[in-house]
Formats: C-alpha cells, structure tokens, sequence
C-alpha cells in the first residue's frame, strides 16, 4: 500500500495560487476533487495533480476551437 500525499485546504489555495474562499467555494461545488475529514475538507495530491492537467486539456481545447 502506497502512502499518498494528503493535502489540507489552505495548502491546496497555496499550490493553485487562489485565496481559500475559492478553494472552498469550488470543492463545495463539485468542481475540485476532495473529500471531508470530520468536518474539514481534505484533498488527495495525486487527484489534484489528476484535475490540473485535466483543467490544462480542456484549455488547449477552447483555445484550439476559438481559432
């Protein structure tokens, strides 16, 4: 069993260079992979990692569309 980087909300704000209300207010939306811990929110790095590049496909693609 692999130890996976578990990451806490203010970390996450950190990383995607956003304040924590955005952090927050996308996890409470479904748009931002996490899951909650008695109450407090928590991410998986690797899921994050997953979404970035997922969000990095689709911006190429809009991009690529517009031309």
């Amino acid at each position: 069993m692999s130890s996976e980087e578990i990451l806490k909300l203010r970390q996450v704000a950190t990383l995607l260079k956003v304040g924590e209300k955005t952090v927050y207010s996308m996890v409470q939306a479904g748009e931002l992979p996490g899951f909650k811990v008695r109450g407090q929110w928590r991410f998986s790095r690797a899921d994050l990692d997953e979404w970035i590049e997922q969000q990095k496909r689709t911006t190429h693609e809009q991009c690529d569309e517009d031309k």
